[in-house]
């Protein structure tokens, strides 16, 4: 069942047209997405502007799980709570963030975690860190995995503000954890299913300039 969430659903419309005209924003597989939760959605990361483009065709309330360093920012702290953000150690383990998405999910809503952590320094997938799908392989919860495709060229590390481009956002049928597996091989299995689904709605990585392949050798 939708839940209505006046404040978003009012500023929803606005929010992607502006996206469609600037960034050529394409949404896909919108089909996939679960009416009600539990759920854990699970993007790659590659801008600022994940959390809610994401969101935008998400029609069940969406919680975040967020790098706690952005909760010291004054301001930005007080926006993304209200954007119902909560803070974790991306660093090391944090038992009171794992709690807060555990009551989360048992409500029945969305939870979204970037399993990178971070966002990419060159476009490419980092490794996927195990939070998300131990969550999930825990409660039996499904995992959304999405495909975000040409943030990176639009707003990558370093630039203050995003550039026109074309961005592509695709929504796979979820995943479920194997309940024949044990929990810890269960989540291990689960995060290897996702990433394939992940990477493989991504372009081809451009070449490694030969400057970086001979620099590699030589250090061989």
């Amino acid at each position: 069942m939708a839940v209505r969430t006046p404040v978003i659903d009012t500023f929803r419309p606005a929010l992607h047209g502006a996206c469609r005209l600037y960034f050529g924003l394409r949404l896909v597989g919108t089909e996939h997405i679960p009416a009600e939760g539990p759920l854990i959605i699970t993007p790659n990361h590659q801008t600022f502007a994940d959390p809610p483009l994401v969101s935008i065709p998400v029609r069940t309330r969406v919680y975040y799980m967020a790098w706690d360093r952005l909760f010291d920012i004054r301001g930005l702290s007080w926006l993304i709570r209200r954007l119902r953000a909560f803070p974790v150690d991306i660093e090391a383990r944090d038992p009171r963030a794992t709690r807060e998405a555990m009551r989360i999910l048992e409500t029945g809503a969305a939870l979204m975690i970037f399993p990178e952590a971070e966002r990419s320094v060159d476009g490419r997938i980092g490794r996927f860190k195990p939070g998300a799908f131990r969550l999930a392989a825990s409660i039996g919860a499904p995992v959304l995995p999405v495909t975000i495709a040409g943030g990176w060229e639009s707003w990558p590390p370093g630039r203050l503000l995003p550039r026109p481009g074309r961005i592509t956002i695709t929504y796979h049928p979820p995943l479920r954890p194997d309940p024949a597996l044990p929990p810890r091989d269960a989540a291990r299995a689960l995060a290897e299913r996702t990433r394939a689904v992940i990477e493989g709605a991504l372009p081809a990585p451009p070449p490694t300039p030969r400057s970086d392949q001979a620099r590699r050798s030589s250090t061989r």
